[in-house]
């Protein structure tokens, strides 16, 4: 089975990290997987020095010129399956796709990864319509899709997946040091884009819940947004300068990860969220929202808390429940890693993708 992945971000998201983690899959079971990917973006950078790597994104979503230039790539390469991996690769796919007609065409896969609803206007309706099958990260997704008229026989479940053997063998990351914080304080994380979806405000608040019992307690979100200004304002008015750290976009996230005590999840929708599953191979518990596919990854009261969205309050209560009770945070960290190592690794993920590809090749 021959591939070619698509995914035209600049910046790094859990899509890029799920493209990437796809694609190496599929090369470790000696399936070849070309990607093509923004020459400017970190998917391009950490790509680099592997193989079979094309420097092209559009510049718009109707980037004439770019499909063009895919149509090339598809024509020296003939891949079986293209696998577009965010909506401006579907555009140029699909756009590719339509040059290349009357020749024998590869099949198009979406992979879908927002609860957001399918845009109306006709150039969106066009290129879905040209999409022969949907990879939907969550059952969440999928009712999402069907909602917006998608076919249940063009929609395929496939959860993301991580590299949990390698979290696992991941050394902790040194997050007192990095951020100055007191030796022994406890520390909730948070990995995200600084964006409304991730809903930082609500973490922000609870963590001024949370000092009043716990006063310890740090705080330390790591992602880069629009909203940084906004979240450092809020930190001052609450007086938590001491208290919540805004670290940045870093590429040791993962080992970040290891550090924490426990992860925290605020966001207002999540397809599924990959930051969420490498926390839990990090063996951490975790506080998280009760949005999108958020419950098909942590159960309940086994591998940490769910909590209704837009609720600080919860949030912290929650928070401060594992904050007090270190032998309830090891229990439900075991428990968050056996649930990563049985249902959210990649090599799951690859297998069922490959399964997408032979059904199509039928």
């Amino acid at each position: 089975m021959f591939s070619l992945h698509i995914d035209t971000a600049k910046t790094w998201r859990g899509g890029q990290n799920q493209a990437m983690q796809t694609v190496l899959g599929l090369r470790r079971l000696d399936h070849r997987a070309l990607l093509v990917t923004h020459p400017e973006g970190e998917l391009f950078r950490r790509m680099s020095e592997g193989p079979d790597l094309i420097p092209l994104a559009p510049n718009t979503e109707i980037d004439l010129n770019a499909a063009w230039r895919l149509t090339r790539v598809l024509k020296q390469y003939s891949p079986t399956v293209i696998q577009a991996h965010d909506s401006n690769a579907v555009a140029m796919g699909a756009l590719a796709l339509s040059i290349l007609s009357p020749m024998p065409r590869p099949s198009l896969v979406s992979t879908w990864r927002l609860g957001n609803p399918l845009a109306r206007n006709s150039f969106s309706r066009w290129k879905y319509s040209q999409v022969d099958h949907f990879i939907a990260i969550s059952a969440a997704i999928r009712h999402r899709l069907e909602t917006d008229g998608i076919s249940a026989s063009r929609i395929s479940v496939v959860h993301e997946g991580v590299d949990v053997e390698r979290i696992e063998r991941l050394e902790p990351g040194h997050v007192h040091a990095a951020f100055y914080l007191p030796t022994h304080s406890p520390i909730v994380g948070n990995v995200g884009a600084l964006t409304p979806q991730k809903n930082h405000h609500d973490l922000i608040e609870a963590a001024a819940l949370v000092v009043r019992d716990v006063p310890d307690a740090r705080f330390v979100i790591l992602g880069e947004g629009e909203l940084r200004e906004a979240l450092e304002q809020q930190i001052h008015r609450k007086h938590l300068e001491r208290h919540v750290m805004l670290g940045g976009f870093r590429t040791d996230a993962l080992a970040m990860i290891k550090g924490f005590d426990i992860f925290a999840l605020s966001s207002t929708h999540e397809g599924l969220c990959t930051s969420l599953i490498d926390a839990m191979a990090a063996s951490k518990p975790a506080v998280a929202t009760a949005v999108d596919g958020v419950p098909e990854v942590l159960v309940d009261g086994e591998t940490g808390f769910l909590v209704a969205p837009h609720d600080p309050h919860a949030l912290a209560e929650k928070l401060v429940k594992l904050l007090k009770d270190q032998a309830l945070r090891a229990r439900m960290g075991a428990a968050a890693l056996a649930r990563a190592r049985t249902t959210f690794t990649v090599d799951r993920m690859v297998e069922e993708t490959l399964d997408v590809y032979r059904r199509l090749a039928v």
